[in-house]
């Protein structure tokens, strides 16, 4: 079994930036990371512009160089391998963590892989894995998806997507110009209005013409092979269907928080439960980083306000490291 003074689970951006402060502390770590190198980033769309500028992005004192002021989804993940190759990141792919055991002298952890032993562990795995769900009749046909990649499997197709923030509004506006029969389910009265500048009075605009319906304060009952049922003001509707994108949303993975005991605040938007000035959760050396600290109020946090999470709990460990040894 190999044992490190760290092991940090996630390879995101965050996890790679948990990555170069151990490197920084000369820590021996290791991360891993179930899919993909920045496997969130690796799932979003194709097409995918971020909303944050490059600079925002940064970690590790690489420069992130753009085409435009905003990356693309390409360029994120062109960026983030050079990060890794820069700093020449310990890192285990496609190595899911399953389970935690506290010893004598700190954790360790199951994989598919074989046992990791660690002194300290750090927690940063996002949110965008996990699916926020309907728990509705029919969520689980395959017309259904929860994950949006591109436009093109609904050229000439009858397609609801479910939501009105960012993701919902661009999937609505970039299907609809890709050629789809575009309807929206809105559970409020309007588009969100903390909608990007940019997309809010396009997506308005679209619906006013009528070329997006849409049906505000509505929700969906039930889906089915070929149609779907909303619950509108006017009453009970049933609409022709081929394909329905829920985007509304994700959450952290809070089935890993229960097999490694990291408790949450069932009270406070399900936030893992953890110290806001070193990041440490109530298992001794055991601490969360990035946006899953938000719990299930996942607009609060993003790489570009969590980044610091990295040097913040490096500092507080380099210590109680020392005292381990």
């Amino acid at each position: 079994m190999k044992n490190y003074d760290l092991i940090i689970v996630g390879g995101g951006p965050i996890g790679l930036a948990c990555g170069i402060a151990a490197t920084k502390a000369k820590l021996n770590y290791i991360i891993l990371e179930k899919g993909v190198l920045v496997n969130s980033l690796y799932n979003f769309p194709e097409q995918m512009t971020f909303f944050s500028t490059s600079n925002l992005l940064e970690i590790g004192d690489v420069p992130f160089v753009a085409h435009n002021d905003k990356p693309t989804r390409k360029e994120a993940l062109e960026y983030y391998r050079r990060v890794y190759e820069s700093w020449k990141l310990n890192i285990q792919l496609y190595t899911p963590v399953s389970g935690m055991q506290q010893t004598e002298d700190g954790y360790i952890l199951d994989t598919p892989k074989g046992q990791f032993k660690t002194k300290a562990v750090i927690v940063s795995t996002g949110f965008y894995d996990t699916a926020r769900k309907l728990n509705i009749p029919g969520e689980d046909l395959p017309k259904v998806k929860h994950f949006y990649d591109s436009p093109h499997p609904y050229v000439n197709q009858k397609l609801l997507v479910i939501g009105a923030a960012n993701s919902a509004c661009d999937v609505a506006l970039e299907t609809y110009y890709k050629g789809a029969e575009v309807t929206m389910a809105i559970r409020s009265n309007e588009i969100y209005p903390k909608t990007k500048y940019w997309i809010k009075p396009n997506i308005e605009n679209r619906i006013k013409e009528g070329s997006i319906k849409a049906y505000f304060e509505t929700s969906v009952t039930e889906i089915k092979s070929h149609s779907v049922v909303l619950n509108t003001p006017e009453g009970e509707v049933e609409i022709e269907n081929d394909f329905v994108l829920a985007m509304i949303g994700y959450m952290p993975d809070y089935s890993l928080f229960e097999n490694l005991g990291i408790p949450v605040d069932e009270e406070n938007h399900k936030k893992p439960i953890h110290n806001p000035e070193t990041l440490e959760t109530p298992l001794p050396n055991v601490y969360v980083a990035g946006v899953i600290n938000s719990g299930l109020k996942t607009s609060k946090l993003f790489i570009e306000n969590t980044r610091v999470h990295a040097d913040m709990i490096l500092e507080h460990l380099k210590a109680k490291i020392g005292q381990m040894a």
